[in-house]
């Protein structure tokens, strides 16, 4: 187990100092850095930074760091922050529809310890996947959605959330649109994958338009879900070249070998808290 260590995503408008002092803070106090990484935005004007630090030796309780940091650098610099501990772990919340190829590559990952989130349930509208959840011994939840029940579909899912205090949602190939209302219980907080290097080949059946088209490249997009439809703030995204050589069937599974790579990739990325989001872009750290 590495030592623990606190974590501060921040943006803010570019100014001079601002490194010096976010570092000043965290030398003034016994902190030794770990990781700092940063960002300028020229165009708009913005500064963006990441900065990890032990806290073995750093002289406030976690408590009183994050009132500290507002009052010596957030609010001068009028700064927009998050603050995390890298000993709190995460609780994710799959939802799933009856495709089990994401559901499995995650759920494998999770098991070999090589996240270090916890996974109190999956959440699917079919009974399909229900024998993967149980062998890995993750209760399964089945909630019909349709037309006319959606509102009180999602409220029985959000009550599931509560009851299980998740901490983020991944739709791994969940095959439903969620209202505003939920995403807005989630802001920045669900990661869905697409079958696709957005924007391509809406609808169904993509890999069969994709063949009609003869492309050459298929891709797979992870983002965070906002109210505009496959418009979120991009993640991951991965490519696989392909030829006129290449049936359906090979399209399919090459792009669901994508789909799983670049869903790992996102959630690994959310769960190093390394995701900036601003104006509906993401900028990832390193």
């Amino acid at each position: 187990m590495q030592p623990a260590s606190a974590q501060l995503l921040i943006h803010c408008p570019d100014q001079r100092g601002l490194i010096a002092a976010v570092t000043d803070f965290i030398a003034r106090h016994d902190g030794n850095i770990l990781d700092l990484d940063q960002h300028v935005d020229a165009i708009q004007g913005v500064f963006f930074m990441r900065v990890e630090w032990e806290l073995d030796r750093f002289q406030l309780q976690r408590e009183a760091i994050a009132d500290a940091f507002d009052q010596a650098c957030g609010q001068p610099y009028s700064m927009r922050w998050k603050l995390h501990f890298s000993d709190q772990v995460p609780r994710m919340a799959l939802f799933c529809s009856k495709l089990s190829h994401c559901v499995y590559d995650v759920l494998a990952r999770c098991q070999s310890g090589e996240w270090n989130v916890e996974v109190p349930l999956i959440v699917s509208n079919h009974e399909d996947l229900r024998p993967v959840a149980e062998s890995f011994g993750i209760p399964y939840h089945v909630v019909e959605v349709t037309p006319e029940n959606k509102p009180e579909a999602e409220a029985r899912q959000i009550a599931l959330l509560r009851e299980h205090e998740v901490d983020f949602v991944v739709l791994a190939r969940y095959m439903q649109i969620l209202s505003a209302d939920f995403i807005s219980r989630y802001p920045e907080r669900i990661i869905n994958i697409h079958h696709s290097f957005l924007p391509a080949f809406a609808g169904a059946r993509p890999y069969h338009q994709a063949h009609q088209r003869g492309v050459k490249i298929i891709g797979a997009t992870s983002h965070y879900v906002t109210t505009e439809l496959d418009a979120g703030p991009i993640i991951e995204q991965d490519v696989a070249r392909v030829t006129h050589k290449d049936s359906v069937e090979d399209l399919v599974r090459k792009g669901r070998d994508l789909e799983k790579i670049v869903l790992a990739r996102a959630i690994w990325h959310h769960l190093g808290r390394k995701v900036l989001c601003y104006d509906n872009r993401t900028v990832v750290f390193g």
